[in-house]
């Protein structure tokens, strides 16, 4: 058994300990700067977005999660926190069953404190599940110069770039920094677009909001940087 395997303890119920550190990319169909980071409506009255995490380190229990890949194609018919969305999963295909399974639990809240992640918020405000998917995930990832592609197969296709700087069209940069956000601390902002040809079509996602982001989380919700 890992040593971490066992540690929250809700009500009967032993929650499997988990650690995550992965480069997340998501593009979503808003104005950039993402209204849902300022506690604001979104630009549309509604969210969509694919997103992408590339798992460098990780474990679920006993499972190592190291060098696998995950996405999910997320769609809201109004603000997430109002509920009511669709969501579907999609699964590194190298991935064996005891790796799918972690990485589903994970990705629907299981084994995480109440609210703590992002993972657990959109599953709850997404209802409608749709069936994961297993299938072969590129990503080609360069968070610092906010260029990056993401393809699965018969799913989706992201492309992200840094935005234009609306005089020069140079490649502008702009940053978050959420001392206190449930997905990450700081992340950089880009410009994405995104075409769908599965179950969930985004339709919006066109030079709009994307963000990269160095993800560490478990159960318990965002691991801090300490100094």
């Amino acid at each position: 058994m890992h040593r971490h395997q066992y540690r929250h303890n809700r009500g009967d119920y032993k929650m499997i300990n988990w650690n995550i550190e992965a480069t997340e990319m998501v593009n979503c169909n808003c104005n950039f700067g993402c209204p849902c980071q300022f506690s604001v409506l979104p630009t549309d009255g509604l969210c969509e977005a694919a997103v992408v995490y590339d798992i460098h380190k990780g474990y679920y229990g006993d499972v190592n999660l190291d060098g696998l890949k995950t996405a999910a194609i997320y769609q809201w018919p109004g603000p997430i926190h109002e509920g009511n969305g669709q969501m579907q999963l999609i699964i590194d295909e190298s991935a064996n069953n005891d790796q799918r399974s972690a990485i589903q639990a994970i990705m629907m809240g299981e084994d995480t404190d109440e609210m703590a992640t992002m993972w657990y918020i959109y599953s709850l405000m997404a209802p409608n599940k749709l069936d994961t998917l297993y299938k072969s995930i590129f990503c080609d990832i360069n968070s610092l110069d906010r260029i990056g592609t993401a393809r699965v197969p018969d799913v989706f296709n992201v492309n992200i770039k840094p935005i234009p700087h609306i005089v020069s069209g140079a490649p502008h940069r702009a940053l978050f920094h959420l001392p206190n956000g449930f997905e990450f601390t700081q992340a950089e902002v880009a410009c994405g677009t995104t075409t769908t040809s599965g179950e969930i079509s985004l339709q919006r996602n066109n030079n709009t909001h994307a963000h990269f982001a160095a993800l560490h989380l478990t159960g318990s919700g965002v691991v801090r940087q300490t100094t």
